[in-house]
């Protein structure tokens, strides 16, 4: 009975997402904006704080700038962040009938280009490193527009439905998606092929993880990115889509390709190339992040884990949690 239970639930689940699916998809640009202008303000102003997680994202934001952001910086970032977020399911939905090459100009600007395009035509293998930040999967979609599609690693669903969804979703450019569990050898084989891969690197790592500066503070951060960088020779493109201001008449939103970094491997052989190589790209990521901080997910625990922390689970000092 409870697995009949479960998946019941998990269908009506995936026909309301696809209900709300229908309904953005035949929105027009402005009913998308002001409908994420009024969700963003019922959920720091109606919902309670618990449900949001709003406190999590606010002592993020604190203990990230300090004084140089007032407590009203803080409250309009976290108000924008919600509005971002609303933002971004929209424009994932409006993806496949707008992110066309034919008039990619009309939504994409470029920044840093070359560097992006010289690593693409490198003829080694190259992983694309983003975060939680700007509008990644239009990142992910412009690649495959492009002509380069690469495989794509993101997390599995528990709703299977929703999960097959997604999975066409990023696959519909060309894209190959690979769940993160047991992605390891799946990477391991396109890096082989001299091909691309895209992942996020802002995710805790935990206590095993290597922990490297972000906003200041220690973060726990995969060592595997760095290492597949070193054993495949994989040169690594630090970048994100990042969503421009709206201008008066504008059809659809529009976003900055921008090319932070490009870090080759071949600079760090030494017996630290590991640390040095995440300490790298972690700080081009924060350097994006400062450019918009309102577009950045800042209710994820990016610093739940901690230096010295056992590796069997405990629980964190209060002062330890109200940063993470």
């Amino acid at each position: 009975m409870g697995e009949k239970l479960r998946v019941l639930r998990q269908l009506c689940e995936y026909a309301a997402f696809r209900v709300l699916v229908f309904c953005i998809r035949i929105l027009p640009f402005r009913c998308t904006v002001a409908m994420s202008r009024l969700l963003a303000w019922v959920f720091t102003s109606v919902l309670p704080v618990r449900w949001t997680r709003q406190q999590v994202a606010a002592d993020n934001l604190r203990a990230s700038f300090g004084a140089s952001f007032s407590e009203a910086d803080v409250q309009r970032t976290i108000r924008d962040m919600w509005i971002h977020l609303f933002r971004m399911i929209c424009e994932m939905i409006q993806i496949p009938g707008r992110l066309r090459l034919e008039r990619c100009r009309d939504i994409l600007d470029f920044e840093g280009h070359e560097r992006c395009i010289a690593a693409v035509l490198s003829g080694r293998p190259v992983m694309f490193l983003g975060g939680h930040f700007g509008n990644w999967e239009v990142t992910v979609n412009s690649f495959g527009t492009f002509g380069f599609p690469g495989t794509v690693v993101a997390r599995q669903l528990d709703n299977p439905w929703l999960h097959r969804w997604f999975e066409r979703y990023r696959e519909s450019t060309g894209n190959r998606l690979v769940t993160k569990s047991g992605a390891g050898t799946a990477i391991a084989d396109v890096l082989e092929q001299n091909g691309f891969v895209s992942m996020l690197c802002d995710q805790d790592a935990g206590p095993r993880g290597v922990f490297v500066d972000f906003f200041g503070r220690p973060a726990s951060t995969f060592r595997s990115l760095a290492l597949l960088a070193l054993q495949h020779d994989a040169l690594v493109v630090v970048g994100g889509s990042i969503r421009l201001p709206d201008s008066q008449g504008q059809r659809w939103s529009r976003f900055c390709l921008s090319t932070e970094d490009v870090i080759d491997p071949r600079d760090y052989s030494g017996a630290d190339g590991v640390e040095q190589i995440t300490r790298r790209y972690t700080e081009a990521l924060e350097r994006l992040v400062r450019r918009a901080p309102e577009q950045y997910f800042w209710v994820h625990r990016r610093w739940k884990s901690f230096p010295g922390q056992s590796k069997r689970r405990v629980r964190r000092p209060a002062a330890d949690r109200q940063s993470g």
